[in-house]
């Protein structure tokens, strides 16, 4: 079969939801259900703005943290470990056993790592002097 490769700054999302939905298909016709699902938290002020979140989706038993942030004014008071118990209860509440992310040196290994978390992994010089690190955590299942 020919096919026409095109870089494509912008893709639609209707392209991007295709090829998403290509892999999902492929991986459960090799694994079976994936149970697949987006687990999103929303830190908010008192005026209802987004000050921070957790971005991340559960599937085979993981829960999968993609993205933490807090707006640096409200860092240092405890929100992103809040965020962080919030996402790993409701994974494990769902059925997970373990968790696992990324994260850069410039960014909160020592956050993750007093919470529990492993390295399993390591990018070294990415960036340029900086370090990626990918870590992990067994859940425990609150009742």
């Amino acid at each position: 079969m020919d096919g026409t490769i095109r870089l494509e700054s912008i893709t639609s999302e209707d392209d991007r939801r295709k090829v998403m939905d290509g892999l999902l298909a492929h991986n459960k016709a090799q694994t079976g259900d994936i149970n697949y699902e987006n687990l999103n938290f929303v830190l908010r002020d008192a005026n209802g703005e987004v000050v921070g979140g957790l971005l991340g989706e559960v599937y085979w038993g993981w829960l999968h943290v993609d993205i933490l942030w807090v707006d640096e004014r409200f860092r240092k008071g405890g929100l992103g470990q809040k965020l962080m118990d919030a996402a790993e209860h409701e994974a494990a509440q769902r059925g997970c056993h373990s968790a696992f992310l990324d994260t850069f040196s410039f960014q909160a290994l020592p956050f993750y790592l007093k919470l529990g978390y492993e390295i399993f992994g390591e990018l070294t010089d990415f960036p340029p002097g900086h370090g990626r690190y990918f870590l992990k955590k067994k859940l425990t299942r609150n009742k």
